[in-house]
């Protein structure tokens, strides 16, 4: 390997608004987000699916009789 054409790497903190922490190795020393895994409701289970126009339903409706 080549000396002197590799970024440092550091301790890294990665802090969520939400306020979790997350230690890990980075190029970057410190990083701050505004979602991580715990509060993304994808994660969380919180997820709504937004129906607009009856979609869900409609599309229920056409492919759930009997053939």
């Amino acid at each position: 390997m080549k000396d002197k054409i590799h970024p440092k790497y550091y301790q890294t903190r990665i802090t969520c608004a939400c306020g979790n922490v997350i230690e890990t190795r980075s190029t970057v020393k410190d990083i701050s987000v505004e979602i991580c895994s715990n509060c993304h409701p994808f994660f969380t289970g919180k997820q709504k699916l937004v129906d607009t126009a009856g979609r869900v339903d409609r599309f229920k409706r056409k492919y759930s009789q009997n053939s």
